[in-house]
């Protein structure tokens, strides 16, 4: 049944192999710019520790699973009509993209240089790149 499903997916890891294959089958569409997965510029990643770099790829990691699932719900719904219910689900699936980038941001910006720690503040607009 469905919340058996859903109960042990959300307790279980997925094995890597097949979340990399299909988190790869939905790449974010050109028309999406705001969903693709920064990357930390070098000049920001260098200076980084090691604890901190991992916990970046995790971060990439988690934003790159929430942006499949979100193109692949594009893809079902696309050119179709939305139910309520679905109306309803896009704006959770997209804020949790969001939560997570502001994490990322609030992470990184102690190590920046304080003339440029207003760029990872979490209320700022995504930029693609930073």
């Amino acid at each position: 049944n469905l919340a058996a499903n859903i109960n042990y997916m959300v307790s279980h890891q997925l094995q890597e192999t097949v979340m990399v294959e299909t988190a790869d089958l939905y790449k974010t569409p050109v028309n999406c710019a705001s969903l693709r997965v920064p990357t930390v510029n070098p000049a920001i990643w260098t200076p980084m520790s090691s604890t901190m770099r991992g916990q970046e790829i995790r971060f990439q990691r988690v934003l790159k699973l929430i942006a499949a699932g979100v193109t692949a719900f594009g893809k079902q719904v696309e050119g179709c009509a939305m139910s309520k219910l679905q109306k309803s689900m896009l704006p959770l699936f997209c804020n949790s993209y969001f939560e997570i980038n502001c994490m990322r941001k609030i992470a990184i910006r102690p190590i920046l240089h304080p003339r440029f720690a207003g760029l990872c503040k979490s209320c700022n607009a995504q930029a693609p790149d930073y």
